[in-house]
């Protein structure tokens, strides 16, 4: 009996040890010096110092503890890293946002309003707005899907009885020249960023000039939660500005980052898979009640595609009111 049990340690610690050096060795190569010609052998020399002393040290079981210990040389070097607001940004994430509440006013500088043309032509336009946070009347989320069904980039949004809309989205701080690798994401190689803008920006640049599909789901919450929400994103906004965090594609990406701006005001729900495999999150918020649940989920579905209504609505004045017209569990 003894002898299994140290034989399934064994395995299981073999497990844990690979992939701890494999991901020590991309640790590496993405985060460590930017010269190939550096950063090779040291990945690879790392590789070969944890097989020798897997190898070298007896019993085996010891040999792949002590292999662990240069991962967590490298891992204590990893987490010391520091994110920086200053570096050259590519122009459609140069500024970042600040809120300046004043009683139950916010005022937002730097509120993102760009005029495209096609996704890379546009005309920079940062603005000043102020929203009253007494006028929230409801919060919206947005899923918007580029190819892959399994996955979609989330967008959340507040609907002000004035007619205002606020739309936030979690994104990476992408450099000049630099674009998104979905396996960079899990390492330092972005900043994290909260785009502040104009719902036609951000919904439009999607439905208009990368031809995504962009559904539109109403949030079954208080105006009183929809403001503690907002007030939540636009601390964490004040706090990045100031001290800038990491984007990380597994732990704080566009939707994790959401639950944990809901979990504290209160409304957070437990860990589910679907917010990994966030294509579903529709499905389990009409599980969890959190969105209209009067029709079949498949017609909510097919009633939430607001593609073709901010197609149509491009430039008009009226785009928010437009891509909400006869949407389920939104009212005038």
């Amino acid at each position: 009996m003894l002898r299994a049990i140290r034989l399934i340690a064994t395995l299981m610690l073999s497990v844990i040890v690979v992939a701890a050096v494999a991901w020590a060795a991309m640790a590496i190569w993405f985060d460590g010096p930017h010269s190939r010609i550096l950063a090779t052998p040291m990945a690879a020399g790392l590789v070969i110092i944890c097989i020798v002393l897997a190898a070298a040290v007896r019993p085996l079981l010891r040999g792949l503890v002590v292999a662990l210990f240069p991962v967590i040389v490298v891992a204590l070097w990893w987490t010391a890293i520091p994110a920086s607001n200053m570096r050259e940004w590519a122009t459609d994430v140069a500024r970042t946002a600040r809120a300046t509440f004043d009683g139950s006013k916010v005022t937002i500088e730097n509120v993102r309003n760009f005029k495209y043309r096609s996704e890379t032509d546009y005309d920079q336009r940062w603005e000043t707005r102020t929203y009253d946070l007494d006028r929230i009347k409801g919060v919206d989320l947005f899923l918007s899907f580029w190819g892959p069904t399994e996955i979609a980039h989330t967008i959340v949004s507040w609907d002000f009885d004035d007619g205002q809309h606020l739309a936030i989205s979690i994104e990476t701080r992408k450099q000049k020249g630099q674009s998104y690798s979905a396996i960079r994401g899990f390492f330092r190689q972005y900043e994290l960023y909260y785009v502040v803008a104009d719902e036609r920006d951000l919904v439009g640049l999607r439905t208009n000039h990368r031809g995504e599909q962009v559904y539109l789901y109403r949030i079954r919450a208080s105006p009183a939660q929809a403001r503690a929400l907002l007030v939540d994103y636009l601390n964490q906004v004040n706090q990045l500005a100031d001290h800038p965090e990491w984007y990380n594609a597994l732990t704080q990406n566009c939707t994790t980052t959401i639950r944990g701006h809901a979990q504290n005001i209160g409304a957070g729900g437990n860990l589910d898979w679907r917010l990994l495999a966030n294509g579903h999150l529709d499905e389990l918020l009409y599980q969890r009640g959190q969105i209209d649940t009067s029709i079949p989920l498949e017609e909510l579905r097919s009633r939430s595609n607001i593609t073709e209504k901010a197609k149509a609505a491009d430039d008009s004045p009226g785009f928010s009111a437009r891509i909400r017209e006869g949407l389920p569990g939104i009212s005038g």
